[in-house]
């Protein structure tokens, strides 16, 4: 990649990057909570939500930034596309469960800055490894992801309906992701990158659920 245009693409990932942590997040599609009914939900089922939601909001500010990472450092334009293609969907994500948090009365996790410069550098790294490593890691994301969300539906109060409608698109569109990146040739990843993949998650969930 040519030093200008590289650095131009950086100057848009910065800003990018600003938006995601800084201003309201704008969903392309309508929230899967719509307009169901909002139950009433005792305290500590409001606490408990609010909890998970902003466990997946920090998830999705972590995904937008491991694919805009990783889309711009590849240099296969295939594997950019889908990566951009799959951080619009993360997008919508961010912005339903921005919302959702709002609606239960709590707040974004405070470490939001973290999640994103940590998940950049490292979908920037994935991205310099190749196309088949690079959705190798894609893969193992969204299975993640996936199971991560799974526990997630388990845990919300079963009461707290337009979350778990919120969550259920979300692991969807998660399966969509992996199934497409092993489709064009993702690997799978070294055993010691996966455990060490689960233990970055392990991390930022335990943390964000209180902060």
């Amino acid at each position: 990649m040519a030093l200008a245009p590289f650095f131009d693409a950086v100057l848009t990932e910065l800003d990018n990057g600003l938006r995601t942590l800084a201003a309201p997040a704008e969903a392309a599609r309508p929230s899967p909570a719509g307009d169901l009914p909002r139950p009433a939900l005792s305290a500590a089922e409001r606490t408990a939500g609010a909890a998970l939601m902003r466990v997946n909001h920090a998830g999705e500010v972590a995904a937008q930034a491991l694919y805009r990472g990783q889309a711009l450092t590849t240099r296969d334009p295939d594997l950019r596309r889908t990566l951009l293609d799959a951080a619009r969907d993360e997008q919508d994500h961010l912005a339903w469960c921005a919302r959702r948090v709002s609606e239960l009365g709590s707040r974004t996790s405070l470490l939001g800055p973290l999640w994103y410069a940590g998940s950049f550098a490292l979908g920037a790294t994935a991205g310099l490894l190749g196309k088949t490593a690079g959705l190798g890691f894609v893969v193992e994301t969204e299975r993640q992801v996936e199971e991560h969300l799974s526990g997630h539906l388990d845990r919300l109060p079963e009461a707290d309906v337009p979350s778990r409608e919120i969550v259920r698109q979300m692991r969807a569109d998660e399966a969509v992701h992996g199934a497409r990146a092993r489709e064009l040739g993702g690997a799978e990843l070294p055993p010691p990158v996966r455990r060490g993949m689960r233990l970055a998650a392990r991390v930022m969930t335990t943390l964000a659920h209180r902060l």
